[in-house]
């Protein structure tokens, strides 16, 4: 064992072992490299939060005068 590790394990399906392996043989790596640098990203990047895009103001300006639709009337045009 390396100095300075910790031996765990963690039980795998069959399918996900075999393609583990064949990850870690096409990018020549072995499989162990190919783990810890899937669990080093995996901790070290921060989950960037998805927010919702606001608009205040269309993102073109229009010359025609603007239009009020209610949401009844958008219905009634989309389902008669």
């Amino acid at each position: 064992m390396r100095p300075k590790s910790v031996r765990t394990s963690v039980d795998l399906p069959r399918d996900l072992h075999r393609r583990l392996h064949e990850a870690a043989a096409r990018k020549g790596c072995s499989a162990r490299q190919l783990v810890l640098a899937a669990i080093e990203q995996a901790i070290s990047s921060p989950q960037r939060r998805k927010s919702r895009l606001i608009l205040d103001r269309p993102l073109l300006a229009g010359q025609r005068k603007p239009i009020s639709i209610t949401n009844q009337e958008i219905y009634e045009l989309g389902f008669p």
